[in-house]
Order: C-alpha cells, then sequence, then structure tokens
C-alpha cells in the first residue's frame, strides 16, 4: 500500500488566506522564500530516502524553473496547483481552463514530460464547482487530489468520499480523485492530512489517526505540506485573525512532524499512488 507524500509549492504571500490585504498583482513585491524552504524540504526527503509530487503554483515555475528541474532531477513528481491561486469557485469556467492550461503547459516545458496531477488552490473543488472536473478530464489530466471530505468555511465537501474513487466525465472519459486524509470521530471527518491540522493537532494523534486508516481501512493517506511552514521566521503579513491564526500557528511544530511522519510511514508519490489505485479498480495505467 502506498501512501503519498505532497508538497503544494507556493510562497507565504501567495495563500488565499491573505488575498484580502496581498493582490495578486503585488507578489512580485514581496521577498520570496520559496526557493530555500523548497531546498530545506528536499534535504530532508534526501536523507530519508523519499520521493514526493510537488503540486507546483504556475507563477512559482516562471519566476524559479531552476528549482522546478531540481525537483524533478532529485526524482520527484511535478504536477499543477493552478497558476495564479484563485478558487475554483471564484472563476467561470472559460477562466479556470485558461488558468489551467497557462499552467500545465509552463510545466510541461520546463520538465520536457506531460503533466497529469492537479491540486486546486485551497481544496476549492467544492460542490458549486464540480464543472471543473469534466475540464480536468478534457485537458487530459489523470488524478485529482482537490476534494477535502471536511466542512470547513472555505473549502470542503462534508460527506465526499475519503478514499480514492474514480470519476466517469463525458464520452467515456474519467479521472481518479484521491481526497485528502481524514479520520472518522465520533461521525465526523477529521482532517489528518497535514499543513495546519499536523501543526495544531498533538502527533500521537495524527499518528493514530494514519495508523487506522492504513491497518483498520486498509486504504492508503495522502499527506500535505507547504514550503512556506518550514519557515518560523517569514514575514508577518496583515490578515483575519483567522486567517493569521491558521497560517502561522505552531510553525516551529513543522519540520519535527515531517520528520516524525517519514520515520513512522513509507511514503511515495501520487503517481505511484494513482497507478496502484487504478489496477486495482482494473483501470489503465497514469
Amino acid at each position: 500500500m502506498i501512501n503519498a507524500m505532497t508538497i503544494d509549492v507556493e510562497d507565504y504571500f501567495n495563500v488565499s488566506g491573505f488575498e484580502s490585504s496581498v493582490k495578486f498583482e503585488e507578489w512580485g513585491n514581496f521577498e520570496s522564500r520559496v526557493e530555500a524552504n523548497t531546498e530545506k524540504l528536499l534535504t530532508i526527503m534526501s536523507k530519508f530516502d523519499m520521493k514526493a509530487t510537488f503540486f507546483v503554483l504556475g507563477w512559482i515555475a516562471e519566476k524559479y524553473p531552476k528549482l522546478i528541474r531540481q525537483i524533478q532531477e532529485e526524482g520527484h513528481e511535478i504536477a499543477s496547483h493552478s497558476y495564479a491561486h484563485r478558487l475554483v469557485y471564484r472563476q467561470t469556467e472559460k477562466e479556470f481552463r485558461e488558468d489551467l492550461k497557462r499552467c500545465k503547459g509552463l510545466l510541461e516545458d520546463i520538465i520536457g514530460e506531460r503533466v497529469t496531477g492537479y491540486r486546486a488552490p485551497s481544496y476549492s473543488i467544492v460542490k458549486d464547482s464540480l464543472w471543473a472536473l469534466d475540464i480536468l478530464m478534457e485537458e487530459g489530466f489523470l488524478y485529482d487530489s482537490s476534494i477535502f471530505p471536511i466542512r470547513r468555511d472555505r473549502y470542503g465537501i462534508p460527506n465526499g468520499n475519503r478514499f480514492p474513487y474514480i470519476i466517469h466525465g463525458k464520452n467515456g472519459s474519467s479521472i481518479l480523485e484521491i481526497p485528502l486524509s481524514t479520520v472518522v470521530v465520533l461521525n465526523s471527518n477529521i482532517p489528518v492530512a497535514g499543513g495546519g491540522y499536523i501543526r495544531l493537532f498533538p502527533y500521537w494523534f495524527v499518528r493514530w489517526g494514519l495508523k487506522r486508516i492504513n491497518e483498520e481501512e486498509k486504504q492508503p493517506t495522502v499527506i500535505y505540506f507547504h514550503p512556506w511552514e518550514f519557515d518560523p521566521d517569514q514575514p508577518r503579513l496583515p490578515g483575519g485573525v483567522l486567517s493569521r491564526f491558521r497560517h502561522y500557528v505552531f510553525l516551529n511544530k513543522t519540520e519535527p512532524c515531517l520528520k516524525a511522519l517519514l520515520s513512522d510511514f513509507k511514503f511515495g508519490t501520487m503517481r505511484d499512488l494513482c497507478r496502484e489505485q487504478m489496477a486495482l479498480l482494473e483501470k489503465t495505467d497514469c
């Protein structure tokens, strides 16, 4: 069974929580820290001999193509995280397709191979934006990891499937949806997938949840982090109280949590997980 480790490659000023105070047009005015933080991650993963999937923001790829090639050369998978980090449900279908194609084209030009995976900014494929899945199929994506089966203000489909499943589209097309990991506690899906949840919860709870998914439910887990989460000294940005809390809480815990995860569990790429799951479902290889 393959668990997947994923990294959403974006800088601290790209996040949706600060979009009201940091406009897309202003991103170039901020000190970038994504290269150093991503290289820190690559060093940690190398020490544990572990490969991951890096969902890369197109804006970042355009600025730092050498970083993207470095990630690929070290054996990791490159996937798409959109170009401009706009929430899917705030775009028209035309805008979404244009953003999707722009990022996919950039990444493929940089790495010289096909990009088959996608993750929406802030997991923003929700009930009102499920139309995006048909566009992903039309644009040649084989798997998506944008649906978070939890209830939250910005995203989530609380009653969504918790484990990988095939979504069928038009004209016989299909895509594998790989949700973020949750554990059921008192009939509620509790997120143990990474990011702020792993920083906020005690590690013993995260470890218990992931082991329960693997050992009792016999299912893979999907973990995510952002490079900025490994940077406790990053500049502080203005924003709402909740956004600032979510972004900055316990940043000093991220690195030890990742190292603990890599010691306690085995991880691979989303491409590997996709292949395994599609084989189980008697579908074609990713």
